[in-house]
């Protein structure tokens, strides 16, 4: 078995036990950072898998985080919102309810979707190791760099479109930035370039999240005091993101 084949292996072992962790800790509700490891572990798992889709006992795996990633996100997308109205003072704007958290991180330990994810964990190394046996993982290592360098081509293409869109902008950028982070040697990036990934993800996802809440202003009459600021900062955002956006330029020219 190749050193990749087993690296990713061992990878996937890894995230599982955290998997584990993370489940009961929100079944429990011991503690606020929960459910954001929970999804930084599915997250890492897809990054591992999503430039092997295709490969043997590849796809259900990389869906069924997806699945969970997308049950998960209301919920998380309510903790950041409280996160920022406590910073700013105004809590009481919205009333949070305790025992209602503690219910929905119970939900997200015994949901369907996780059962369903670890099942598949479980059986994964398995028939992970029966598709190498096979040769069915052959040149994987060249697969992954030929996704990778895709990806890395669209997102120079999205930099460059004077009509870009700060959502698709934000996708790729994660997902060249993670992909980088997991598979170093096929992406090609150094450090500096993924620093440089990481800060103007950091810019659009502040954008993005001050997008929201402004939307959520509209239709929840409470939050209208925090309009004007939140307003403010997502001009702010944009402004740090155009700036962090040019400077990938370098990292991702045409026709690379």
């Amino acid at each position: 078995m190749s050193d990749l084949i087993e690296r990713s292996l061992q990878r996937v072992l890894a995230l599982q036990v955290r998997l584990y962790a993370c489940q009961a800790r929100l079944g429990g509700f011991t503690d606020a950072e929960a459910l954001h490891d929970l999804r930084i572990t599915l997250r890492q798992l897809r990054s591992l898998l999503r430039p092997m889709r295709g490969l043997a006992t590849v796809d259900a795996l990389e869906q069924a985080a997806a699945v969970l990633g997308r049950l998960t996100g209301p919920l998380r997308d309510r903790e950041v919102l409280m996160a920022e109205l406590e910073r700013m003072g105004l809590a009481r704007l919205l009333a949070f309810d305790q025992k209602a958290h503690a219910r929905a991180f119970a939900a997200v330990a015994s949901s369907r979707e996780l059962a369903e994810l670890i099942a598949l964990l479980d059986s994964w190394p398995v028939a992970w190791r029966e598709a190498a046996r096979r040769g069915q993982l052959r040149s994987v290592s060249k697969r992954i760099q030929r996704r990778l360098q895709r990806q890395q081509a669209q997102l120079a293409l999205a930099l460059r479109d004077p009509a870009h869109d700060r959502h698709r902008l934000r996708l790729l950028i994660k997902r060249v930035r993670y992909a980088g982070e997991t598979y170093p040697l096929q992406s090609g990036l150094d450090r500096a370039a993924l620093a440089r990934l990481k800060r103007a993800q950091s810019a659009l996802g502040d954008w993005h999240d001050h997008l929201q809440w402004l939307a959520q202003s509209e239709v929840i009459e409470a939050l209208h005091p925090c309009r004007e600021a939140w307003l403010q900062g997502q001009l702010a955002a944009e402004e740090r993101a155009d700036g962090a956006l040019i400077a990938l330029f370098g990292d991702f020219p045409l026709g690379e």
